[in-house]
């Protein structure tokens, strides 16, 4: 069976959390659990490192604001996790060019990422944190559910996985207003904390 539904599900949820995918890709490879995953990232050194980053952004992601922040650093490192994981995968099944699935994996890893940062900055337009502390589980939940189902059932995981992405996508055109006031405010924020008289035009 080729590997691409694998790469696509994997890509998708990378795009939300790169570094639970990675671990769990690992975790499900190490224990014999799936044939699918590469040597490299059944590695000790490379799932201890991939847990500890998830802890950090299982953390980070729930608090408001910070949550963007990080969505904005990891708006490179997301994708290209997606792509190597992708990669990786079509190396070790053989079913599939290295290239086209890192292609596959990083583009919907783009796609996924672009979703859930947009999302993030809609609910950091809400006063409290209890939403994105849910959001956030949600989503870790969400990504650990996949590709655990994915690892049994390939086709029908990245069939979900493809549902989720359009309905993510079609939900921030919907949230689009939010999105915009959450960048207002963030302007704003930094207004003012600008000191007094930067940026003014010195008098002719």
């Amino acid at each position: 069976m080729s590997v691409l539904p694998l790469v696509f599900t994997s890509g998708w949820a990378s795009g939300i959390n790169s570094y639970a995918v990675v671990l769990l890709l690992g975790i499900f490879g190490a224990t014999g659990l799936s044939d699918e995953v590469p040597a490299s990232l059944q590695r000790t050194d490379v799932m201890v490192v991939a847990g500890i980053l998830f802890l950090i952004e299982a953390v980070n992601d729930k608090i408001p604001y910070l949550d963007s922040l990080w969505d904005s650093v990891h708006t490179v490192v997301r994708p290209l996790a997606g792509a190597v994981v992708g990669a990786l995968l079509a190396g070790q099944s053989g079913s599939l060019p290295e290239l086209a699935a890192g292609a596959v994996g990083g583009s919907t890893a783009l796609v996924s990422h672009l979703v859930k940062a947009g999302t993030r900055m809609a609910v950091n337009t809400s006063p409290e944190p209890f939403s994105n502390i849910a959001v956030s589980t949600a989503e870790d939940l969400g990504v650990a559910g996949i590709i655990t189902f994915a690892m049994f059932h390939p086709v029908a995981a990245a069939v979900i996985a493809a549902v989720l992405l359009v309905a993510g996508v079609v939900i921030l055109l919907f949230l689009a207003n939010r999105i915009r006031r959450f960048r207002r405010r963030r302007a704003e924020r930094r207004e003012r904390k600008r000191p007094a008289g930067q940026g003014m035009r010195p008098p002719d």
